[in-house]
């Protein structure tokens, strides 16, 4: 067998479907399984996708339910366990493949005999570059540059900005010392044989831990710029203190394992900065919530909606329920292939563009959401089911049962 796909769930179920077609339809022709680990969630996660992937037409989806979480590490080393491919490839379930990302990924890491990990050009929502699709190794002066500000200030310093590795070219694959979690590709034997990713680390910092093992083993990583979606963490608020406090928590924890002659020195900083990120943090949140207030349609002209299909009236089925603002286009690959680029000028009074997944591949999605010159968020609809996603919602036609 070729190709092992794990994937951990919690509470995000129909990010997970979608994923789950991407990556079915990317790996067509490819001999793979996959393993969904779901950490207790309480949306009837896997009832839900076996309902949507049955037995007989996926044998080889296979699903491990915990009965409680226990970190997404755990999680992961439950299904390497069983792994058989020759690759595994650690996928987030808020993730969106084209239909050759894993032939990408493959024949890139075919070429690599002294591979380690793989990672690749993870896109935000709104079509720009995510920088953590590639990073240099948190040493204490590279952490200390990101947390000072310098990493911001000079992010295409060598010296200065290492964490993002900015002064890397994004369209050209390249060297690199940590891969994404996310979307994390290595041999299989040299993962069981490294024994996955440390358990300690309950989230975040996993990632950062196994590539680093995976260098000191004589191994390389490597960035390829294939193009996938990243949602970034839709199961996490990353402006709540639990999310500042595990992230910041899981780099002590990797200084202390790592980099025993620094921890003294660099214990502090790091406690303080959990506090100031946590009170700046809440404040946000605060502010936020004051402004839902006593400015409750500030928000409406942003939430506008652009629409490219072939399923309009499905669509606006779907619209009138939840009183959403959308413009429609009759469209599909072929009668508008660069969908909302060819759109013009109008584009400012929209915020989400809306692809129908069935009239546009995941491939052309991307690609038009790559080259959009507009602070536009992509978001994905499909027909069959009548449910709309974007990175901060997902909205169904009717509340379903599972």
């Amino acid at each position: 067998m070729k190709l092992t796909v794990i994937i951990v769930n919690y509470n995000v179920r129909d990010f997970l479907e979608q994923c789950l077609r991407s990556l079915f339809l990317s790996g067509a022709g490819i001999d793979m399984e996959v393993y969904v680990v779901d950490n207790a969630s309480s949306d009837r996660s896997v009832p839900f996708l076996r309902a949507r992937f049955p037995k007989k037409q996926y044998p080889r989806l296979h699903f491990i339910a915990n009965a409680e979480n226990l970190g997404f590490g755990y999680a992961n080393n439950q299904a390497l366990k069983k792994a058989a491919g020759e690759y595994v490839l650690y996928l987030n379930p808020d993730t969106l493949l084209t239909e050759h990302t894993l032939r990408d990924v493959l024949a890139f890491a075919d070429s690599q005999p002294l591979l380690g990990a793989l990672g690749v050009k993870m896109l935000q929502e709104n079509g720009r570059f995510a920088f953590e699709s590639r990073r240099g190794l948190p040493t204490p002066w590279t952490s200390f540059c990101r947390m000072a500000g310098l990493a911001t200030l000079f992010p295409k310093s060598r010296r200065f900005g290492k964490y993002y590795m900015r002064y890397l070219d994004e369209n050209e694959a390249a060297e690199i010392e940590i891969v994404s979690g996310a979307f994390m590709l290595g041999r299989r034997e040299v993962l069981q044989e490294l024994g996955g990713f440390d358990e300690d680390f309950f989230m975040y910092g996993e990632d950062i831990d196994l590539s680093y093992r995976l260098l000191k083993s004589g191994r390389k990583n490597y960035y390829v710029p294939t193009p996938i979606v990243h949602y970034k963490g839709e199961s996490t608020q990353k402006n709540s203190y639990r999310y500042v406090h595990v992230f910041y928590e899981a780099m002590l924890i990797f200084f202390r394992k790592h980099f025993r002659h620094y921890s003294l020195l660099f214990s502090l900083p790091i406690n303080i900065a959990i506090v100031l990120r946590a009170a700046v943090a809440l404040i946000a949140m605060q502010l936020k919530a004051l402004r839902s207030i006593y400015r409750p349609h500030a928000q409406k002209a942003a939430g506008s909606f652009l629409y490219y299909g072939r399923h309009i009236e499905k669509m606006k089925l779907l619209a009138e329920q939840w009183r959403l603002d959308v413009t429609y286009v009759e469209a599909d690959e072929q009668a508008l292939p660069e969908g909302h680029l060819a759109f013009g000028d109008g584009l400012g009074r929209f915020m989400f563009v809306i692809y129908d997944d069935e009239s546009y591949s995941f491939g052309k999605i991307l690609e038009n959401a790559s080259r959009s010159l507009q602070p536009l968020y992509v978001a994905t609809y499909h027909p069959q089911h009548n449910v709309l996603i974007t990175g901060g919602k997902v909205y169904h036609a009717i509340r379903e049962a599972l």
